[in-house]
């Protein structure tokens, strides 16, 4: 696999024309989360590393009220929102939910969601799942 495919889920900037990645990198953020007895305690959160791309046609077309560009903004109140939710029980949940929140951008043709528990095994910088989708359709 090419760099430019390795770094992007398998998203191939070669052959896709102009594109622009819009990324949030490395967002913290303390969630009731996980399987494990020793996860379902509310008083301690896990704490979740959170990375977000989201690839668009260069340059952005006319998408509205926000005008041609891609409102990064909505997908970090989001996360931050995760604070003091219910407990969920898989990462999956959340990187799915973040999906959706991030095809409610108009522009927004793919993105890529990594979610990971950094402090899960001290072997291990973090443990985790990612996610890469293409805007159905």
């Amino acid at each position: 696999m090419t760099e430019s495919a390795a770094g992007t889920g398998g998203f191939d900037w070669r052959h896709a024309g102009d594109h622009v990645r819009v990324l949030l990198s490395d967002v913290a953020v303390d969630v009731r989360i996980g399987l494990h007895p020793w996860e379902r305690h509310p008083e301690r959160p896990t704490r979740l590393i959170v990375n977000v791309e989201m690839f668009a046609a260069w340059p952005l077309a006319e998408s509205g009220p926000e005008g041609d560009f891609i409102d990064y903004d909505r997908v970090r109140d989001h996360i931050n929102g995760w604070r003091g939710r219910e407990h969920v029980e898989l990462l999956e949940t959340l990187v799915e939910e973040l999906i959706g929140v991030c095809f409610a951008l108009p522009p927004v043709e793919a993105c890529r969601v990594r979610i990971t528990k950094p402090d899960i095994f001290p072997e291990a910088a973090g443990a985790g799942v990612e996610i890469f989708r293409r805007r159905p359709g």
